[in-house]
């Protein structure tokens, strides 16, 4: 399998609620060279933007790149909600008034702390009780796991959870049937 092929395989498995404009953004980590992962980042940039997707590194060790795959309309809508801008001010994101701005503060905290600041979740569109609950219960104690863990509405987040499935199963179909991810989201 070509190194761009894969990189869409792993797209699909790993972000295809966001590229199909479910979720706000998805979290991908891929293994290989810099170079290589630039230039799949910059062409997947270039192909989509059109439909408002985005990916952001967000943080490089070694082999392994960490990357934010968006979806620029609902993440500003998430950006834009109340309880969330709240609880990005506690988390030092006070002086952010857009994505772009968000996304770099994003990029400060990964770079201060080896551990992951637990703001993302923000980001990936999981609900603030649930974001409290982890926090507040050191990530224990929780009603389901499954994208996140989940301390309100586990059959709201069964539900969602579902409907990320299925986003993802769709993806690999198409891919299986020897499409690719641009053909998929409907892109020539």
């Amino acid at each position: 399998m070509s190194g761009t092929k894969k990189f869409e395989r792993e797209l699909a498995l790993h972000t295809a609620p966001a590229m199909l404009g479910v979720k706000p953004a998805n979290l991908l980590t891929i293994e290989g060279d810099s170079r290589t992962v630039s230039m799949n980042i910059d062409r997947f940039n270039e192909k989509v933007a059109q439909k408002g997707l985005h990916i952001k590194e967000l943080r490089r060790v070694g082999s392994r790149t960490l990357m934010l795959l968006y979806n620029e309309r609902l993440l500003n809508k998430q950006l834009c909600d109340e309880e969330v801008r709240k609880m990005f001010r506690s988390f030092g994101y006070g002086g952010c008034h857009d994505c772009p701005q968000y996304l770099e503060r994003l990029c400060e905290r990964m770079a201060e702390s080896s551990d992951f600041p637990h703001e993302i979740g923000l980001f990936l569109g999981y609900p603030v009780a649930d974001i409290k609950g982890f926090i507040a219960n050191k990530g224990r104690n929780c009603l389901l796991c499954g994208y996140w863990k989940v301390y309100c509405d586990a059959e709201g987040a069964r539900k969602t959870f579902d409907r990320y499935n299925n986003c993802t199963k769709y993806m690999v179909e198409c891919l299986d049937k020897g499409k690719d991810i641009y053909s998929a989201l409907r892109i020539s």
